[in-house]
C-alpha cells in the first residue's frame, strides 16, 4: 500500500505469540486499509490459522525465539517486498488501527525516522502503577536521548527503513522497546510521536513489573557503558572476546 500524499509503500506489522480469539479481530480492522504481515512466534495455539483466515500473510516461527527475533523476520519480509516503512502493533487488541492514519500524517509532515505512539495525552485506563512507571521511565531515558518521547514503552510505532539496520537489540521483554530507542539516537534519527488511544480488555499483561523493572535498569547501565567504552575508542562488552 502507499502512504497518503505520498509514494511511500508501508505494510503493518504485527509480531505475535498465543493471540488466538484476539489477532483476528486486529488483523480484519486493518486488512481493508494496508496490507499486514503477522510473524507467529511459534504460537502453540491456533494464533497463525485465525491471522491467516482475516487477510494477514503470516510467517511462522517453528520455536518461540521472541518478540526481537519476529520483528527482524518482518523486516527482512518488509525489505523483499521493498517497502519504505512498516508499522508495527501489537497482536492482542491494545492498539487501536484507527489511529493508524496518525501515523501516516505524523511521516509526511514531519519525516521522522521513527515515530512512536504515546497513550499518555489521555491514559484513563491504563493501570496505575503502570502509568506512573512509564512516565518514570519515558523522561529518564528522553533525557538519555535529547529527544522528547512522552511513551517510550509503547509497541505501536512507525519505521522508516533508515532505522532497520539499528533495530537488533540483545534486549529481550520490556526493555527491549527502550533499548531500541537508545540505539536509534545515539545514530542520529529523529523520534517523533503521535497519540493513540488506550484500550485495555480482558487480555492478561505480559508484563512483570519487579523483572522488567531491573531489566530496563541493567539495559540502560549497558547502553551508558557502550556509549562510554565508544567514546575511548574502547569495543563493547559484546564484542569482546
Amino acid at each position: 500500500m502507499t502512504s497518503s500524499k505520498t509514494s511511500e509503500r508501508f505494510l503493518v506489522l504485527i509480531p505475535a505469540y498465543r493471540e488466538e480469539g484476539r489477532i483476528g479481530r486486529v488483523v480484519a480492522a486493518i486488512a481493508p486499509h494496508a496490507p499486514v504481515l503477522v510473524v507467529d512466534d511459534g504460537s502453540p495455539d491456533g494464533t497463525a490459522e485465525e491471522a491467516r483466515r482475516a487477510g494477514a500473510v503470516v510467517i511462522r516461527h517453528t520455536v518461540n525465539q521472541g518478540k526481537g527475533a519476529a520483528l527482524q523476520t518482518g523486516l527482512r519480509h518488509a525489505a523483499e517486498q521493498g517497502v519504505d516503512f512498516v508499522v508495527t502493533m501489537d497482536g492482542d487488541g491494545q492498539h487501536d488501527p484507527a489511529d493508524l492514519p496518525g501515523f501516516l500524517r505524523a511521516r509526511q509532515d514531519e519525516h521522522a525516522d521513527v515515530i512512536v505512539g504515546s497513550r499518555m495525552g489521555d491514559p484513563r485506563g491504563m493501570p496505575f502503577v503502570r502509568r506512573m512507571t512509564n512516565r518514570f521511565m519515558s523522561w529518564l531515558l528522553s533525557r538519555e536521548m535529547g529527544q522528547r518521547v512522552p511513551d517510550t514503552q509503547s509497541g505501536y510505532r512507525l519505521y522508516a527503513r533508515s532505522t532497520w539496520p539499528h533495530l537488533r537489540t540483545e534486549q529481550s521483554g520490556f526493555a527491549a522497546e527502550s533499548a531500541v530507542l537508545l540505539n536509534l539516537a545515539a545514530q542520529g534519527l529523529t523520534i517523533g510521536s503521535v497519540p493513540i488511544r488506550v484500550i485495555y480488555g480482558d487480555e492478561k499483561s505480559k508484563i512483570r513489573p519487579g523483572r522488567d523493572t531491573v531489566r530496563f535498569f541493567r539495559m540502560l547501565r549497558d547502553h551508558r557503558r557502550q556509549v562510554r567504552d565508544g567514546a575511548r575508542g574502547l569495543p563493547s562488552e559484546s564484542t569482546r572476546e
